[in-house]
């Protein structure tokens, strides 16, 4: 299965999400800012990231936009996992780099089928 970072400054969400991934059999990395992301990210070469938006210092558009213009990094796929629910959130998300957004608190069936679709 699949190597998924988890970025978000909840530990609740954050243990949630995690549950999730793992029960289907991924191993999961974890980051609680918008830089340890982009930090883990680099070190962790991850097949995926899953990113929050709101977080305290650099937003999870901001590492998003880091992570994807990095040579290093641009091809890891991230989704977004987040409370912010409009569209324009979504079209922003997308060019910042993003592959796909979740709403939280993320639905089982919709972040593992998206994550599928991205890694085949």
């Amino acid at each position: 299965m699949a190597r998924i970072l988890v970025v978000d400054d909840s530990s609740t969400l954050l243990a949630g999400t995690t549950k999730i991934l793992e029960a289907a059999g991924h191993t999961v990395v974890s980051a609680i800012s918008g830089e340890e992301g982009i930090a883990k990210s680099i070190i962790e070469k991850p097949d995926l990231i899953v990113m929050d938006v709101v977080m305290p210092g650099i937003s999870g558009f901001q590492a998003t936009r880091q992570i994807t213009k990095n040579p290093e990094t641009e091809s890891i796929p991230i989704i977004m996992l987040t409370t912010k629910d409009q569209e324009t959130d979504k079209v922003w998300a997308q060019r910042q780099g993003a592959k796909d957004y979740v709403v939280k608190p993320p639905q089982k069936k919709e972040l593992l089928e998206k994550i599928n679709a991205i890694l085949g």
